[in-house]
């Protein structure tokens, strides 16, 4: 079986990469000209250059791929995506019109695949659900908000959001495409760099948080989403077609919970905990994300990222991926955790 995997430079398209290779699968990596293969270093990795923001180009290259193969991609793996840009025009160009480029180019080229997933986020619904279960409930429950459902209508608060979301309904328009969506929430590991900004930070003896109301996080370790990845494309029963899941490891965590346990595993004795409102984070990012837009350069601390720390709740339902793909999360946090610090201090990061 072929499986075509895009944006497999990228942090999580590199772990589908090998494991597809572990799993016996013929493995084709798709990348930019300029992409890096830091992590694709396996000589069985076969490599496909794609223009995903040239339609006419893009379909040149899939039609000559096809000929060097003699047939189409089994799957398809869409894992490219823009998650920082400059200006909100970018996260469309990469995020939305690099998907609908790629799915009309494989259509047009006769290499419409088994299977089609697409890597989409749980930011696509935004701040909903902000108000806390009353207290009997929330006890039941086990925390504090309810969860974010498939049934709750997306209202994104970024640009990253609205950019996925707008692919997610360019895809729900294509009824003959065998797509699946998955939705992760907050994804960390090796390689990951946002969350690794916050080991350095809590190395430094300093964690940084925003707002005085409780907030709930959810995590997934990158290889739980890769998991989630193969199992939307081997999954035999056509009921997983034309359905989005929400990816997690099944638990709701407080906003120490990070924090406190990369303090632990990289045996810092004292962190400085900094609370701050937020307005004071509101002004920070739009000071920070203008004078970085005005000089060329990509900051993580912008109103998209703003939002993002604002909000209370980023709890979702994760039974009908259990239910439906057998997805089964194998890395809760604390392991997670040890795994990344890890990686982080073998790589020389830490």
């Amino acid at each position: 079986m072929r499986v075509l995997v895009t944006g497999a430079s990228g942090f999580i398209g590199s772990f589908i990469v090998s494991t597809g290779l572990d799993r016996g699968y013929e493995m084709w990596a798709g990348i930019r000209a300029t992409s890096s293969k830091q992590y694709l270093t396996d000589p069985a990795i076969h490599f496909a250059e794609l223009d995903l923001g040239n339609r006419e180009r893009l379909r040149e290259q899939l039609l000559a791929y096809k000929a060097e193969m003699g047939g189409a991609w089994d799957y398809v793996i869409h894992a490219a995506g823009a998650t920082k840009s400059l200006h909100r025009e970018g996260f469309f160009r990469t995020n939305t019109d690099g998907t609908r480029n790629l799915v009309m180019a494989l259509q047009e080229a006769g290499m419409v695949p088994q299977r089609f997933v697409f890597i989409s986020s749980l930011s696509i619904f935004g701040a909903i659900k902000e108000q806390p279960l009353p207290a009997a409930e929330a006890a039941s429950a086990g925390q504090r908000y309810p969860d974010i459902t498939a049934a709750d209508t997306p209202e994104p608060n970024t640009a990253y959001g609205e950019s996925k979301l707008a692919a997610e309904r360019f895809l729900a328009s294509q009824t003959a495409l065998p797509w699946v969506i998955l939705r992760p929430t907050g994804v960390y590991g090796p390689r990951e760099r946002d969350y690794f900004l916050m080991a350095k930070s809590i190395k430094q003896h300093v964690d940084f948080a925003v707002g005085y109301r409780p907030q709930e996080i959810t995590f997934v370790y990158a290889l739980d989403v890769v998991q989630a990845a193969f199992l939307a494309c081997e999954r035999p029963s056509d009921a997983v077609v034309h359905r989005s899941y929400f990816l997690s490891d099944g638990r709701s965590y407080n906003s120490r919970a990070f924090s406190d346990l990369l303090q632990r595993e990289m045996a810092t004795r004292f962190v400085l905990h900094i609370k701050a409102p937020l307005w004071f984070l509101r002004a920070v990012c739009a000071v920070n994300g203008t004078f970085c837009r005005l000089f060329g350069k990509l900051t993580t601390l912008n109103m998209d990222k703003y939002h993002i720390l604002a909000q209370r709740n980023w709890n979702c339902d994760i039974e009908p991926a259990r239910r439906e793909l057998g997805y089964q999360p194998q890395w809760d946090l604390e392991r997670g955790v040890k795994q990344t610090v890890k990686w982080y201090k073998q790589a020389g990061w830490l």
